[in-house]
């Protein structure tokens, strides 16, 4: 695949370049402890620090190929910390679970929950932030913010799917409101 779709190796502008097929993948929603989901519009109304607290959209899982994930977030209160806002999921049988995981820290970091590698500071109440994640199935799964390559992980084959919305991570907590736009998949 050319570098970011048809950009430079740093950029990302969405489904750019040729190949790709638009994609309207089902999803359900998953409410547990403090959290709501209104639409697009994801609250933990609580600051527990323990139990499941999550408001979030899981979308179809998918085999092979190369996805892409594309949506704008905009964060309009923040009392707690360390909450996941995107999150890519193996559903690959004896190896589901977590795989990419961007939670967001109050202040407006960014960052990858396994390993806390930083992937921006856009964050912060107010501000819209695009996200694209593109997993080449078998290869590598990357993460653009605001179209800008942030970070580069391999992608072993199998299964995945797509979640969004407010979940608080094992050393988070709420209170958090978000909403996501524009939210598009493709594929090839």
């Amino acid at each position: 695949m050319r570098a970011a779709l048809g950009r430079t190796a740093g950029e990302c502008r969405g489904r750019t370049g040729g190949g790709w097929t638009a994609q309207s993948p089902s999803f359900t929603v998953q409410e547990r402890g403090c959290g709501q989901v209104d639409g697009l519009t994801f609250t933990l109304t609580c600051g527990d620090t323990s139990g499941e607290q999550r408001g979030e959209r899981r979308y179809a899982t998918y085999t092979g190929g190369t996805h892409q994930f594309e949506g704008y977030f905009r964060i309009s209160s923040m009392g707690g910390s360390r909450i996941s806002l995107k999150q890519t999921f193996r559903d690959t049988s004896g190896n589901q679970g977590p795989y990419f995981l961007m939670a967001v820290e109050n202040g407006g970091r960014l960052y990858s929950v396994e390993g806390g590698t930083t992937l921006s500071d856009a964050g912060t109440v107010g501000a819209t932030v695009r996200v694209n994640t593109v997993n080449e199935v078998g290869k590598t799964h990357r993460t653009y913010i605001n179209g800008s390559l942030v970070n580069t992980v391999a992608s072993p084959s199998g299964s995945y799917y797509d979640k969004i919305g407010a979940y608080r991570t094992s050393s988070g907590n709420g209170p958090i409101t978000v909403t996501w736009s524009n939210v598009k998949f493709w594929s090839k």
